[in-house]
């Protein structure tokens, strides 16, 4: 049997721009998207902490400090929101046995402060 679980998150992240007109997409930091270990393309799951607002959508790379909700995405956050960007992996049992999600804390500028392989006390 396989397990979805928690890949990596990137905790507290602020919105920096939302661009109704795009495509679609969260475009995001490269040094975030390398420390989260999440590819162009990935799926993720997006929480709003200001408002509850989720969602999925995939991930492209931006530039230093972009946390951008692109196309239908953009109505769903406000230029510093505060989210939750959630990837998720397929485990076995055998697997679990070393489990430790990355979750990546960053400031209000969305650098990095701290990377942790827990899920309490974040």
């Amino acid at each position: 049997m396989n397990l979805t679980m928690l890949y990596s998150k990137i905790h507290r992240a602020s919105v920096s721009d939302a661009n109704l007109n795009y495509v679609g997409s969260i475009t995001m930091d490269s040094t975030l998207m390398e420390a989260a270990g999440l590819l162009e393309g990935q799926k993720v799951d997006v929480v709003n902490i200001n408002n509850g607002e989720r969602f999925s959508t995939y991930v492209i790379t931006g530039r230093k400090g972009d946390m951008c909700l692109n196309g239908a995405a953009a109505r769903k956050v406000q230029v510093g929101d505060k989210i939750i960007v959630m990837a998720y992996a397929q485990y076995t049992k055998d697997e679990l046995r070393d489990y430790k999600p990355k979750v990546i804390l960053v400031d209000e500028k969305n650098q990095i402060v701290a990377i942790k392989k827990e899920l309490r006390d974040v």
